[in-house]
């Protein structure tokens, strides 16, 4: 899969299975991401955001008022991303 994303949505791939886990990942370049890879994402009430890739389905919450993604939000997208079968 890494093979097949373009430069940017591969370093933001990097980026989020980077250790320690960051916490600065503006939610624009994940959700850029995620659409490169094939991801359905769906709007839910509010800030919710439903994703499904690869038969994976998750909810995440869009970051509000700030635009980077916490740390929390960054291990669970490493593991909904690990269990649909993107890694690096």
């Amino acid at each position: 899969m890494k093979s097949l994303l373009r430069t940017k949505h591969r370093r933001t791939l990097e980026v989020i299975f980077t250790d320690p886990v960051p916490a600065d990942i503006p939610w624009a370049d994940i959700e850029s991401l995620l659409h490169a890879c094939g991801a359905e994402l769906s709007e839910g009430r509010g800030s919710r955001v439903r994703i499904a890739l690869s038969g994976v389905r998750a909810v995440f919450h869009r970051p509000y008022p700030q635009k980077e993604t916490n740390r929390d939000s960054v291990v669970a997208m490493r593991r909904f991303l690990t269990e649909a079968g993107v890694t690096l």
